[in-house]
Order: structure tokens, then sequence, then C-alpha cells
């Protein structure tokens, strides 16, 4: 989301009755729209292992992956509003989504948010095509600026954050940067390493690996403070670009018409899940910050997100999908 503020929740902000920890379901799914071994699988399966004799005797992973997380959204939208169906996404798919495509078959009304899980920053990293000696923002828009015919960066897919993050850096320097959209950041990146690519926008986490090898560098981050993952780069605000200021959270969504005392038992045990010491260390190795909210919280950053995002899609034009 656009400046994002932190989450935080009292120890005790999410106590439950005892009667209502007591009745754990029998079975629950967790929905994930995208293919198992990508980031939000695992971050799915992370918290699916804590609900786990708790929130209900069994509680799996349900990949539907498709239509860059649609799907998913619309199983859910389907689902009885129980507590045995939880669907895990990036935000931007219930909160972006609107924007990008005219024929959406859900909105805002037909999700219950429930609790965030972790939070993301994006990050601009170069591979080979550019030179050594762009070491920032300002350098790379010096360079693409002098080679118009090298000057693109490849996102995850269109319509994506990252990709507005590219275009919106676009927009704010007047210089021209050709978006080339891929289907994940696999490809993107594996592009970007081989020189095919100039630059990629992407969560920060997928970097790290290639970070470390020294195979690639990251120019700039989107949080509005420098990350632990990366404390030696610069924001994108610290380097003159007061708008760039991105982070999108991986949250949970019960079904449409979900009573209260489903969604607080959900956002109880969603948040035991999440701050488990082990959950924390395995979303820090996916270069994220595991962050719980309440149910309130996440109504309310649900709103202002999808808000911001129509700011930023009139600003940089992008014309809605079919």
């Amino acid at each position: 989301m656009l400046h994002r503020r932190h989450f935080v929740c009292a120890a005790g902000a999410l106590v439950l009755p005892r009667w209502a920890l007591a009745q754990d379901l029998e079975n629950a799914r967790v929905l994930c729209g995208f293919p198992a071994g990508g980031t939000t699988d695992a971050v799915s399966r992370r918290v699916a292992e804590k609900l786990r004799g708790g929130y209900a005797k069994i509680a799996l992973v349900e990949n539907k992956p498709g239509a860059g997380g649609r799907i998913a959204v619309e199983e859910l939208k389907r689902s009885a509003p129980d507590g045995t169906s939880l669907l895990l996404t990036p935000t931007g798919m219930i909160t972006l989504y609107p924007h990008v495509y005219r024929s959406l078959s859900y909105g805002l009304d037909d999700v219950t948010p429930v609790s965030t899980a972790c939070m993301v920053t994006f990050a601009l990293g170069v591979g080979p095509m550019v030179p050594d000696s762009v070491k920032n923002v300002r350098d790379f828009l010096a360079w693409a600026r002098a080679n118009p015919d090298k000057a693109n960066y490849g996102s995850p897919g269109a319509g994506s954050p990252p990709h507005f993050v590219g275009a919106l850096l676009s927009k704010d320097s007047g210089v021209a940067l050709n978006h080339v959209p891929y289907r994940g950041s696999a490809p993107g990146i594996q592009d970007l390493l081989g020189g095919q690519v100039a630059a990629f926008t992407s969560p920060l986490g997928d970097y790290l690996p290639h970070l470390k090898a020294g195979k690639l560098r990251v120019l700039a981050t989107s949080a509005a403070q420098r990350t632990r993952f990366t404390p030696d780069v610069a924001t994108y605000a610290e380097q003159g670009f007061k708008d760039l200021v991105f982070t999108e959270a991986y949250a949970f969504f019960l079904p449409p018409k979900a009573s209260p005392d489903v969604v607080q038992r959900a956002a109880g045990a969603i948040r035991a899940a999440v701050t488990a010491p082990e959950v924390v260390q395995a979303f820090a190795d996916l270069g994220m910050e595991a962050q719980a909210s309440t149910p309130a919280e996440m109504s309310k950053l649900v709103r202002e997100e999808n808000a911001a995002w129509g700011a930023v899609i009139k600003k940089v034009g992008f014309k809605p999908e079919a």
C-alpha cells in the first residue's frame, strides 16, 4: 500500500471467549491463488501449519492458480462464511484489481478482511545490461535517458503492483521506461540475470539470493524506511521520489457475510500463527516482515489502499483491461 503505517496490536487485542477457542473446526482450507512453490504458497503453508490442531483439526492449503490470483478470490466469494474457507493473498488482488479489470467478478464487499500476515517491500533491481557505474536510481535514469533502446523494466505481470511502481517512477522522472510484463518474478529475474532486460521491479525477497551472490544490484526499495534486509540501499523517497512509498500486505480474508464471531476467531488464530518465532523467521527468510492486524485495521487498510491505487492508476494513465 502507499504510505503504509505499521499495525500495533496489543497482546490481548484479540482475546476470545473460552467457548470460541474450544470449538475447533473439523476441516479448514487456506485458498492460495498461485502455484505451489511460490512465495504466496510458502506463506500460506506456514500459517496453515499453525492453524492445524487449534483453529481446525485439519487445515490444508488449496492452490487455485490462474488469472493473477483472481480464481482463488472467486472461489472464496462462493464459499460458506463459516470459517472453513480462508484466503491468503497479496492485498493488490483485492484493492488494485478493481482499477485494472473492467469485468472483475468481485469487489471489496465480496470478501471479509481478517488480518495481515506479513508485509512486503518492492525493489528496483538491475542486471549486467546496466553498467557497474550505475549505483542508484538517478544514475539508472540518466543511463536510461542516454540509452532509450535499452530503457526497459520488467515486472511479475501487467497490472501488478510492481508494474505500477515502475510506471510511477517513469512518470515522476519524465524518463520513458518501457514495461516488459512476465508471468511471475522467476522468469523475469532470469532474464534480468541474463541481460535480456535492464531492470526489474519485484518484491525485495525475490532478489535476496542473487544479491548475496553478487549477480545483481538493488538500487532502491519502496518502503518508508530502509529495510533490515538491505540496510545500505536507499529508499525511493530518500532518492527524491517522495510518492514512491509502497508496501503490500499478504493478508487473510473470509467469505462475505462471515459473522463477527467467525472473523474474530480466525483473526486470533492467525495472529498466534504469524507471531510464532519460527514463522517470523520463515517470513524473514523470504524478505518479509511478519505482521498481524485486527479485522478493523484490515478493513481500513483495504479501503484506503483501494483509493490510493485509484489515484496511481489515474496518474500513470493506465487503461483498465477487459
